[in-house]
């Protein structure tokens, strides 16, 4: 195959790795980039690919909150421009409204009639289309919901209320009291939009995540030239410093880094008067996986 020029621009874009490494990489994997990606990371040449913050898209993350269930969406338009006016800004809080009832599911949102009128929110993104005069599109929705407690959320970037570049929001389950689980949920919110973990617990972290870590160590390993056994243990204790830095509860708080983010809910427990359990997060950024033409990749 062919490695063209254009292809090592890329992978160098992502991974700030040397022409010449690059063009090994993509040599070496035919062409595949993530697996290029991979093998440069193997080989200690580049750090792992960071997806947030890579590519870039306009519009506003939008966040509703009603007591045990929030939403939040992302509505994307072509400019800054447009995500600056007043009724694009209108239009997405009240898609956020409107999501609190979808489910989490974007044909269904597109669906239902706005919070704040009786067209379909599709349709009224289309009339947004005609009269702002620029392309918009719903891309995301997300739901998170407890049976009791309460859900904190966090806008950073913040546009005005309820939008902004990132949002986020965090499931905290106790029988507590309210005002003191909207504290500490609001930090742990804060601490997810800086430190984007993977996911609560380990357990909770994605198969093909853990499989893909585990080859790059493994990987990694096999060069030191020591036995299997060896090896295993590296490779071990190397997935248990992922777990710390990419899981939730393990990560240093960002508020306080002397605690565990588990160790800051545990000490929240008191002013609570209750146990409390993050039983869930989500983390949405303006523009995660779209290029800069505007299509999904």
């Amino acid at each position: 195959m062919t490695i063209s020029a254009q292809m090592v621009k890329d992978l160098r874009d992502k991974t700030g790795a040397g022409m010449m490494d690059c063009k090994a990489a993509l040599a070496e994997t035919k062409g595949d980039m993530n697996a290029a990606v991979d093998w440069l990371r193997a080989k200690g040449i580049a750090k792992a690919e960071k997806k947030s913050g890579r590519v870039a898209a306009e519009g506003l993350i939008g966040v509703s909150v009603d007591g045990t269930k929030a939403a939040v969406v992302e509505v994307n338009s072509e400019t800054d421009f447009v995500a600056r006016n007043t009724q694009f800004q209108d239009m997405v809080r009240a898609i956020a409204r409107t999501a609190l009832g979808s489910g989490g599911s974007v044909e269904k949102l597109a669906a239902m009639p706005l919070a704040n009128g009786g067209k379909s929110v599709a349709d009224t993104i289309t009339n947004a289309i005609a009269t702002i005069g620029e392309n918009m599109g719903l891309r995301r929705v997300s739901v998170v919901s407890v049976p009791q407690g309460v859900v904190a959320s966090y806008i950073h970037n913040a546009a005005g209320e309820g939008l902004g570049k990132i949002g986020v929001l965090v499931g905290v389950e106790s029988a507590g009291k309210a005002e003191a689980l909207l504290a500490i949920g609001k930090q742990v919110a804060m601490h997810v939009a800086a430190a984007s973990p993977l996911a609560v617990r380990p357990e909770e972290v994605a198969a093909d995540v853990v499989a893909r870590e585990r080859a790059i160590f493994a990987e990694q390993a096999k060069e030191s030239g020591k036995p299997a056994n060896i090896i295993d243990k590296m490779v071990d204790g190397r997935m248990r410093k992922f777990y710390e830095e990419s899981v939730l509860l393990t990560q240093a708080f960002v508020i306080n880094p002397d605690l565990t983010v588990e160790k800051a809910v545990k000490a929240a427990e008191a002013a609570a008067g209750a146990p409390i359990r993050i039983a869930g997060f989500v983390r949405m950024a303006l523009g995660e996986g779209i290029d800069k033409g505007g299509a999904e990749g």
